[in-house]
């Protein structure tokens, strides 16, 4: 039976932010400090001051890194709802004066609000940006990152950029746009709905290298459902030819888990596996792919205990709980995401992908309904009929 939640945390906003919000700011990185008069924020580095004084009145915390305030992070009590009180935060970000740090109205470029239950981000820099929900606060190292990426340059570059690829088919070019149109509009959950031998994963793959080309994104996840999969897909980047004269792999670190004797039909190739420094401490500087089965990264996050009668592939002895955060990658592609799960699995797989605070790309051939209700916008469909009529579904046509 779940534990009832005490009525005092519930009605006390303070007692919230003591038994739940500094402990999950706690673990995330931040130094959790009380304001003190007369002491410069230059003092400060990956601290959540609590009590900020703004022009607007003192915000519950103010997360500061190297000397400037990051974030803003508004609490209420467990019994109420954070996501509207983002204009709070909103609020306290225009009463904070920084040179170099403010964009438009605000001081302050990253927003939170939560009720030591639900976290809710925003980053305020672009106007297009949603405020969404995250499993986690973003470390100090994720902001300062953050700071320094110009995601809308990277967007307006990847939609200039030819999509010339000699193999590439029309449709294949379409899949291409309609993905890079949606991300620059912000979406951050998608769908690409491709009859089975039309090339998803050749799609997928050429997608990723113009993202990461761009500075789209450049830590990647692919995730499956099986190692045979995963071996597959690690195949494919690794022969895919992304410049002239150059495989994907020459060009950016491609990594896999463990594989086992036999997931490889060719015993010669020998993947790297991917170091779990790469997941613990993810650097602006990794340009990486790394596949995995869902299952693993699952274990990775969760535990061993979550995968319990679930699945029916041998889970790899190695696999272990990491303290992974939530920016270790900037973008997550479930491949054959319309596999029919138990409600169990379905959990699972959900909570995998929810952990992450990324870029969400799903790739089907027939949208289940957990499918859809996750990814919610199918940005491009190529059904099997207009494969046939177009000729590119018969014979030595499928890739």
């Amino acid at each position: 039976m779940a534990r009832e939640t005490p009525k005092s945390l519930l009605n006390s906003e303070w007692l919230t932010r003591k038994k739940l919000i500094d402990g999950m700011l706690t673990s995330a990185g931040w130094r959790v400090v009380p304001f003190k008069a007369g002491k410069p924020v230059s003092a400060y580095d990956a601290c959540a001051i609590e009590e900020y004084p703004t022009e607007n009145g003192p915000a519950d915390y103010a997360l500061c890194v190297g000397g400037q305030i990051l974030g803003i992070v508004e609490a209420k009590k467990l019994s109420l709802g954070p996501q509207n009180v983002l204009v709070q935060a909103e609020r306290y970000s225009r009463g904070v004066s920084q040179a170099g740090l403010a964009s438009g109205q605000f001081g302050v470029p990253f927003l939170y609000s939560t009720n030591g239950e639900t976290i809710w981000h925003h980053d305020v820099r672009q106007g297009l940006n949603r405020s969404r929900t995250v499993q986690r606060f973003h470390t100090p190292q994720a902001l300062r990152e953050f700071l320094q990426r110009d995601f809308e340059a990277a967007c307006q570059k990847v939609l200039a950029t030819p999509n010339a690829h000699p193999r590439l088919r029309p449709y294949q070019r379409e899949a291409n746009a309609a993905t890079e149109k949606a991300i620059a509009e912000r979406k951050r959950h998608m769908l690409l709905a491709m009859a089975t031998g039309t090339g998803k994963t050749f799609t997928m793959v050429n997608q990723i290298y113009r993202l990461m080309k761009a500075g789209v994104g450049r830590r990647i996840l692919f995730l499956v459902d099986r190692r045979a999969l995963a071996a597959q897909a690690v195949r494919s980047f690794a022969s895919f030819e992304a410049e002239p004269g150059l495989k994907f792999d020459n060009i950016y670190e491609l990594y896999s888990q463990k594989f086992q004797r036999g997931d490889f039909e060719d015993e010669k190739y020998d993947p790297k596996v991917l170091p779990s420094s790469y997941l613990l401490d993810p650097q602006p500087g990794h340009a990486v792919v790394y596949v995995s089965t869902i299952q693993r990264m699952a274990i990775n996050l969760f535990g061993r205990d979550v995968l319990v009668g679930s699945g029916d592939e041998e889970v790899d002895d190695d696999a272990e709980r990491l303290n992974i955060p939530i920016h270790s990658f900037d973008l997550i592609v479930a491949d054959e995401c319309h596999r029919g799960y138990t409600s169990s699995e379905t959990a699972i797989w959900r909570r995998t992908l929810d952990h992450f605070d990324a870029i969400k790309v799903g790739l089907t051939a027939t949208p289940a309904a957990h499918t859809t209700s996750y990814f919610r916008d199918v940005v491009f469909r190529y059904e099997y009929e207009r494969a046939v009529r177009e000729g590119f579904r018969r014979g030595n046509w499928v890739r």
